[in-house]
């Protein structure tokens, strides 16, 4: 993560907040103290922010850097003191289909650290939010067969979807016993690997009427929509949650 990719962060947010009519570029230009040209030629990526500049927009928007970033991103290191895990690297088919991870389906392993990846909190938060028989039936089941952590590296169509949060060969860890809709961190959307069809997709998720809608984090992405069959739940097309993010290893 560098100083253009927080800018383009934070230009896909204020566009996503125009985009639902909860901001103007005018209003923003006003409470930012900029010119409104100024402010157009930022989120149509004509020009840059100074770093002041940053924080006057992170400001007026009441936003930080930590919810521009709703997942652990760059985790690519962890204290050699701590116990760690080794995490198998695998295909998306292996992460979707496969309750435990044989051998052979093993690409590579990731060695991450123990505190980085239990979370009783987040635990909890998961088994509370499973109101529904169904859900909960599934969370047992996901709890008592699944492996519970595989990364997978995500490639060129995955993270071309969630740019620039996602880069290109980054390794994205997936919590599979996590299939609730509930952020686990407040106000911070959970990033989810989703089936769709054959392939698996990285997206932000959430349900109405009887669908999964899927939404990418560019804009040049389209918004795609999962109908449930009436004895279906969210939970029979969650992979798991997307808990951590390496973009370099």
């Amino acid at each position: 993560m560098n100083f253009h990719d927080l800018h383009e962060l934070l230009r896909v947010e204020l566009l996503r907040r125009i985009e639902r009519g909860t901001l103007t570029g005018s209003r923003l230009a006003q409470q930012a103290g900029f010119q409104q040209a100024h402010i157009s030629n930022f989120l149509n990526r004509r020009r840059s922010l100074s770093l002041e500049g940053l924080d006057r927009v992170l400001a007026s928007q009441s936003l930080s850097i930590d919810q521009l970033l709703p997942l652990d991103l760059n985790a690519s290191s962890a204290a050699d003191a701590e116990p760690s895990e080794a995490i198998p690297i695998v295909s998306p088919s292996v992460a979707m289909d496969h309750l435990r991870v044989s051998p052979s389906a093993i690409l590579d392993t990731l060695e991450v650290a123990v505190s980085r990846l239990y979370d009783s909190r987040i635990d909890r938060a998961n088994r509370d939010s499973q109101a529904h028989p169904a859900s909960q039936a599934h969370l047992a089941s996901r709890l008592t067969h699944w492996q519970r952590f595989l990364a997978i590296r995500a490639d060129a169509q995955q993270s071309a979807a969630m740019a620039p949060l996602i880069a290109p060969g980054a390794i994205v860890v997936i919590d599979r016993h996590y299939t609730s809709l509930a952020p686990c961190r407040g106000h911070q959307p959970n990033l989810y690997a989703v089936r769709c069809g054959a392939a698996l997709l990285l997206r932000f998720v959430d349900f109405d009427e009887g669908r999964l809608i899927l939404r990418p984090w560019s804009l040049e992405f389209p918004v795609q929509l999962l109908t449930l069959a009436a004895h279906q739940t969210p939970a029979d097309y969650i992979v798991g949650r997307v808990c951590l993010l390496f973009s370099e290893l």
